[in-house]
């Protein structure tokens, strides 16, 4: 369980450096085709369809890559 924690502990960091220090390199999400955005009056609602789509499939090859 620590080893976990650790882990998530590091990419939630390398996450906050990554946003801090270059944030162009996030500035694709929530702009995709398939991304839903309604801004209508005092509320706006936005569902990144798409952008989620694209990080699992990434999220996936890198897992699959790591466990063999």
């Amino acid at each position: 369980m620590a080893r976990w924690m650790i882990m998530a502990g590091l990419i939630l960091l390398l996450a906050g450096i990554v946003l801090q220090f270059a944030p162009w390199l996030v500035a694709w999400f929530g702009k995709l085709p398939g991304d839903i955005r309604i801004d209508s009056g005092r509320s706006r609602v936005f569902i990144p369809i798409t952008s989620m789509v694209v990080i699992s499939v990434v999220l996936s090859i890198i897992l699959n890559l790591f466990r063999r």
